[in-house]
């Protein structure tokens, strides 16, 4: 078998390449530069802006892991539509598309790049799964995030008291994108997030277990969250992930579906967050 992994360097793409790379013998690493590359499996150069690049990297293949880098929403939309070409073009055995968090239901969702990306992929015909996250652990890692639960003993983050969201690890992430890829039986939307959903509350709980420290909640408004991410992620990229806590801040909750979850349909239960404090070694 033969997959390919987008964004083998990055946050998502790397614990799937780690996942797989035991397994597999052949497993390629689709990244910007292969002379560059010094990670596991074959590297293959692709640009996510070029059809004629990414359908290359398509052809004969298996499975393809893909989802949308952080961007401005025209560059995601620019990538979205040539993956969309490339997959129609080439024909890959089978596509597994992570939304990274975003939503790809209601009417907010309706022409968004990661609409384009899912629903173009389905139009082609070819087997999909799409698995879909909610908030990642990895965000508490965030410098502006983390820094004060050391220092001050305080998890801040942009969500309410009363938020309760299944939160997941790219970890758990890969966990399901290694399945998925391995077991095309399985097609449609697979949650992945804990569940009953988790508060801030839970989140501080953790930390405070995992350093021996007291460490309570606090929440703050997206723009003062903002405020912090911009110099880390530039205007362009930190203004999408501003709108979503936003969006947030005028929902409920944030819990995955029980019937379509990760647990119910391939037995996978994501890690606690002390038990993901303990496997990243934080």
């Amino acid at each position: 078998m033969t997959f390919l992994i987008h964004g083998a360097t990055g946050a998502q793409g790397a614990p799937v390449l780690a996942a797989l790379l035991p397994v597999i013998p052949d497993v390629r690493a689709a990244v910007r530069d292969a002379a560059a590359y010094r990670g596991g499996g074959v590297p293959v150069s692709v640009d996510l802006s070029s059809v004629d690049s990414l359908a290359a990297a398509y052809a004969g293949v298996d499975g393809v892991f893909v989802h949308l880098p952080i961007g401005s929403p025209a560059q995601q939309a620019e990538h979205a539509a040539a993956v969309v070409a490339a997959v129609h073009r080439a024909r890959p055995a089978r596509v597994v598309v992570s939304t990274s968090g975003g939503r790809i239901d209601g009417p907010e969702a309706a022409g968004s790049p990661l609409d384009v990306l899912v629903r173009g992929i389905r139009d082609a015909g070819v087997p999909l799964a799409v698995v879909e996250p909610r908030l990642y652990l990895e965000n508490l890692l965030l410098p502006v995030v983390v820094g004060p639960v050391r220092t001050e003993g305080v998890l801040r983050y942009p969500i309410r008291d009363d938020y309760a969201v299944s939160w997941s690890s790219h970890l758990d992430v890969a966990d399901v994108v290694a399945r998925l890829l391995r077991d095309p039986s399985v097609t449609g939307t697979v949650g992945v997030g804990a569940l009953p959903a988790l508060t801030g509350r839970d989140l501080a709980a953790a930390f405070a277990e995992h350093l021996g420290r007291d460490v309570r909640f606090a929440a703050r408004t997206p723009d003062e969250f903002g405020a912090d991410i911009i110099p880390l992620f530039g205007e362009e990229g930190a203004r999408p992930v501003i709108e979503s806590y936003r969006w947030r801040a005028t929902q409920a909750s944030e819990a995955i579906d029980a019937p379509t979850s990760a647990q119910a349909r391939l037995g996978l239960t994501p890690r606690t967050p002390g038990e993901w404090l303990r496997d990243i070694g934080v």
